[in-house]
């Protein structure tokens, strides 16, 4: 009888006696690349600490949509214990927000205590974020037939919802827990208009960049301006600015030269001296001193409506006085 014995190649002996802790040491990698990806994903995502993401999906066995509500949860607790303490310290600092939408229009100041962190994206983001409340919030706003103007103070502002079913304030407090210093809605002015009345907006310094309509504008110096324009004698200047171009540089010129009314040709006079001039079609026009402001209107058949102009950490006004008529 034949007996055939099978025998291993050399070396194969080690590699099946290391089979099993090969494949152990495998599976512990793959978990390893899993739970590395998802802290990757988590922080990418949300923006918070490494530590706390770690935290998060521990307690939650990797599950990221948890893990992300988990964090949101607390870092909301932690806003308004954070925004608690730090309340009533001073906050000079900040930015302006504009941003228009066809007939609707907002400017909204947001103040902290550093320009450090007034340059912090989560920061800006949040100016951002009140800019686009204040404009859905005239949705609920019964429309006059002529300008719709809207004053919010601070306390106002925090109380509007926004898409994700908190308030303005909850998301403030939200935001102070992350930059870790005070921060407060100042005052915001909303415009809604009819098809007949256009809106235009500026802040400086101003983006160096194309800015897509949708996103709001933020600086130190904002306007807001409604304004007419003659559709029937719509011209351009020599240099091809179209009366929308024309009525944004006048926006510019508002933020530049800070006049305190429109002023009405034939009745008011010019000041005496030109460097004391407050209204504003006797204004040299800031984009070109050879032609007053309202020389500028008329040569492009522009009739300003209104306007505001809101200077970061200017002293606060009342109400009243934030939507004053400016003729």
């Amino acid at each position: 009888m034949i007996s055939f014995l099978f025998q291993p190649p050399p070396g194969s002996k080690m590699l099946f006696r290391n089979f099993p802790r090969l494949f152990h040491t495998t599976g512990i990698g793959f978990y390893a690349a899993a739970e590395k990806s998802a802290l990757a994903s988590l922080r990418k995502k949300t923006g918070y600490t490494f530590a706390n993401c770690k935290k998060a999906l521990e307690l939650h066995n990797n599950d990221l949509t948890k893990a992300e509500q988990w964090l949101r949860e607390q870092a909301q607790t932690l806003g308004w214990s954070k925004a608690t303490k730090l309340e009533g310290r001073n906050t000079t600092q900040g930015l302006i927000g504009v941003l228009v939408q066809r007939n609707a229009g907002a400017m909204v100041e947001v103040n902290c205590e550093t320009d450090f962190v007034a340059r912090n994206a989560s920061f800006q983001r949040f100016v951002q974020v009140a800019s686009a409340a204040c404009v859905r919030h005239l949705e609920h706003i019964e429309a006059d037939a002529n300008l719709t103007k809207v004053g919010l103070n601070s306390e106002a502002l925090k109380q509007i919802v926004l898409e994700d079913g908190k308030s303005l304030g909850d998301h403030l407090a939200l935001m102070i827990g992350t930059v870790g210093e005070n921060a407060s809605l100042n005052r915001a002015i909303c415009y809604k208009v009819p098809d007949s009345i256009q809106l235009t907006g500026y802040v400086h310094p101003a983006p160096n960049a194309d800015v897509p309509l949708d996103v709001p504008l933020i600086g130190k110096y904002g306007s807001l301006m409604a304004f007419k324009a003659d559709h029937s004698t719509v011209r351009e200047e020599e240099d091809g600015d179209t009366s929308a171009q024309v009525a944004r540089k006048v926006c510019q010129h508002i933020v530049g030269m800070k006049p305190e009314r429109i002023g009405v040709a034939g009745k008011d006079e010019p000041a005496a001296d030109k460097d004391d001039e407050t209204c504003l079609i006797h204004q040299e026009y800031l984009v070109d001193p050879t032609y007053t402001v309202g020389e500028v209107l008329e040569a492009n058949r522009l009739q300003i409506v209104d306007f505001q102009r809101f200077e970061c950490g200017a002293k606060n006004k009342s109400e009243d006085e934030t939507v004053r008529a400016v003729n």
